[in-house]
């Protein structure tokens, strides 16, 4: 019924019981998880205005080098996250795969599901965002409103 899952991580509290109930299910359905990392490289210019005058000033862009630096930051966190459910996933005898995307996390995460063909989403209620507020996040919002296979969203 549930032989391949996709779980979305992003090291949140979460996330960590997304993959944790994704893993209770493979295991009772003899399947297989797919752990899915996406991370955002944003260097869009910043605009400030000038406290003396009325015209912004705006913040130059980066070097090809400092952005570089950004996206392996990025990438090396991915890894770590990755890396953790790995663990988890070994530790409880589960077959998985990593993914490792750069791009829109809502984007990545349903081109990943259409063309993986998924049998369910595990993803957590909210991930890293600092809006605790909401009662879902948006990236959980995003997928299970353009997923069109089962979403499990674990809290």
């Amino acid at each position: 019924m549930f032989e391949k899952i996709l779980v979305p991580v992003d090291g949140s509290e979460h996330s960590t019981r997304a993959l944790d109930a994704a893993l209770q299910i493979a295991k009772k359905f003899r399947g297989k998880v797919t752990l899915l990392h996406v991370y955002t490289v944003d260097v869009r210019p910043v605009i400030m205005p000038e406290p003396a005058t009325s015209l912004p000033n705006i913040v130059p862009m980066m070097s090809s080098e400092e952005v570089s630096k950004i996206a392996d930051n990025a990438r090396q966190m991915g890894k770590a996250v990755l890396s953790d459910g790995e663990q988890r996933a070994r530790a409880e005898g589960v077959p998985f795969e990593s993914l490792l995307r750069e791009g829109h996390v809502v984007q990545e995460v349903i081109k990943t599901a259409k063309e993986g063909n998924f049998s369910l989403v595990v993803i957590g209620a909210r991930g890293r965002s600092k809006i605790r507020e909401l009662l879902l996040g948006s990236v959980t919002d995003g997928v299970i409103h353009h997923v069109t296979l089962p979403v499990l969203v674990v809290k």
